[in-house]
């Protein structure tokens, strides 16, 4: 293959194993802060851990979805430069600690997150809230709809998985702004999986119900979250859309000056992350899809999904770390 053609094949496929390393030290950084309940302590280190494992990788990175803005996020800020500069442009999306609170009080589900797409391929999404909806593999185009109510997606879905309502559970967060839609979903005769922080991790379970018990995830949450599970969905063949929630001036103008000229589109997973899609995820506290970091005597254990959209690729990685000097 010549170079010309390596190009239009996307991602180096070695990428893949280079990404688990990223998130395999942020969480194991993050882990051994668990319980203490301090967030900002966990999530710092996890992003120091991070940016030191990206800034090894052969890439010429930009963070598209990160910490935050730069005069509000010393390292891993949007626009911020990854890399040794020396490899393909990459855009990349990242959460060194998806859920601090949960962190912080090592409840389940914490994780280390990043994605990584050709240059140009991820929305460059402002911190703003969006509405989501989200369902896993396995569908044909158009079961779900964000502008349908609860109860119409609802009996899609279960039209479509062959099931009664009664056998589909939807993720939500557990929030007041939630209130109507979780009473919606419940006079459906549908079960609710409520969940306090983490709604990457919520959308991610979508993929695999077999295992989580989810089939489905509605609600509002951050958008830079929604970008990063749009990259997950892509690379499993799961369905997402998401709407912008752009309610007041400053949130307006701040989305058109990254970009966004229509405030109402309804975004796809397609849209959202473009192209060729690395995904890596490794489980900071015990969860439903991955197991937490676990710390032995003389070794570090942890449990990574790592996913690739090209060739729809999931791989699971449970590693045994006996070389502790590298975290």
């Amino acid at each position: 293959m010549n170079v010309a053609q390596n190009i239009v094949a996307g991602l180096d496929r070695i990428l893949t194993m280079e990404l688990v390393r990223v998130t395999e030290r942020a969480a194991v950084a993050a882990a051994r802060l668990r319980g203490r309940g301090d967030e900002k302590a966990a999530d710092q280190v996890a992003v120091d851990a991070m940016r030191e494992e990206l800034n090894r990788l052969a890439i010429n990175g930009t963070v598209v979805i990160g910490e935050g803005e730069r005069d509000e996020a010393p390292m891993l800020y949007i626009g911020e430069a990854v890399g040794t500069g020396k490899g393909p442009a990459v855009d990349i999306a990242l959460d060194p600690l998806e859920g601090t609170t949960i962190c912080a009080k090592n409840l389940p589900n914490a994780l280390a997150v990043i994605a990584i797409a050709e240059k140009g391929s991820l929305l460059f999404a402002p911190d703003v809230y969006m509405d989501k909806i989200a369902i896993g593999p396995g569908y044909v185009d158009a079961v779900i709809d964000i502008d349908a109510s609860p109860a119409e997606n609802i009996a899609n879905l279960a039209r479509a998985k062959g099931v009664p309502v009664s056998e589909i559970t939807a993720c939500i967060l557990d929030r007041p702004r939630h209130g109507a839609l979780i009473e919606a979903v419940r006079a459906t005769g549908a079960a609710i999986r409520l969940i306090g922080d983490g709604d990457v991790a919520g959308v991610i379970h979508t993929t695999d119900p077999d295992e989580t018990g989810i089939d489905i995830y509605l609600g509002t949450g951050g958008a830079p979250e929604g970008v990063l599970a749009a990259a997950a969905l892509r690379c499993t063949g799961g369905q997402m859309q998401g709407r912008l929630i752009l309610d007041t001036p400053q949130k307006l103008a701040r989305a058109a000056k990254m970009g966004i000229l229509d405030p109402k589109r309804v975004y796809r997973a397609q849209d959202m992350a473009r192209g060729d899609v690395l995904f890596a995820a490794t489980g900071v506290t015990d969860g439903n899809m991955l197991a937490g970091v676990k710390f032995g005597r003389n070794s570090i254990t942890t449990h990574t999904i790592v996913l690739r959209s090209s060739s729809r690729t999931v791989r699971e990685i449970k590693a045994r770390h006996q070389d502790l000097e590298k975290f």
